[in-house]
């Protein structure tokens, strides 16, 4: 049995095992993180064929579910639901482009509304007031960046956030290889 001590270290014959494969883990992620952001295109489509994909098989299963279970309140519910979800992973992997674009423009609608929301909240503070007025301009000047530029950020958007996305969890991963090799938990909360 596995014995944690208070400083997160394990204490039987488990130290360190399997770091090399957290830290390998963690490469692969940090090179596919550094491959987005060198080819966006590329993993822009890729991100949208899959998330096209998932969206058209949970739609499959959805509507299966609704024709098939029996006793469901909500079959009316699950199978428009599930309709749509076909739909749209149908236009997705069709269409990688417009799937690539709704994407993009719900990423700038955020930006902007998060942004309003900081400067509303804002300028109602008396701490940290300039921060949060700061962000919130940020933000609103994202969102205005990104539909500036559309078609163009549409199709590097989401490669960009699956590069930053890939890069910063290779770079936790491999941070705690290290940390696991030197005896500590592997992925341990530091205490």
């Amino acid at each position: 049995m596995t014995d944690l001590r208070g400083d997160g270290r394990v204490t039987d014959g488990e130290t360190g095992a399997g770091w090399g494969w957290i830290m390998a883990y963690g490469i692969v992620s940090v090179l596919l993180g550094v491959a987005a952001f060198a080819a966006p295109f590329a993993a822009t489509y890729a991100a949208t064929v899959v998330i096209g994909a998932f969206f058209f098989v949970a739609g499959g299963f959805a509507i299966a579910a609704s024709i098939f279970g029996r006793g469901s309140a909500h079959r009316g519910y699950t199978i428009v639901f599930g309709a749509l979800s076909v739909i749209v992973g149908l236009i997705m992997l069709l269409e990688p482009a417009t799937g690539a674009l709704s994407l993009t423009l719900m990423v700038a609608v955020w930006l902007g509304v998060r942004g309003v929301l900081e400067l509303v909240y804002g300028f109602r503070l008396t701490r940290g007031r300039g921060m949060l007025i700061a962000l919130g301009i940020i933000n609103i000047l994202l969102a205005l960046f990104i539909l500036a530029t559309v078609p163009f950020s549409a199709l590097t958007l989401p490669g960009y956030i699956l590069g930053i996305s890939f890069v910063f969890g290779g770079v936790t991963s491999i941070t705690a290889a290290a940390d696991h090799r030197k005896g500590a938990s592997a992925f341990a909360v530091p205490g």
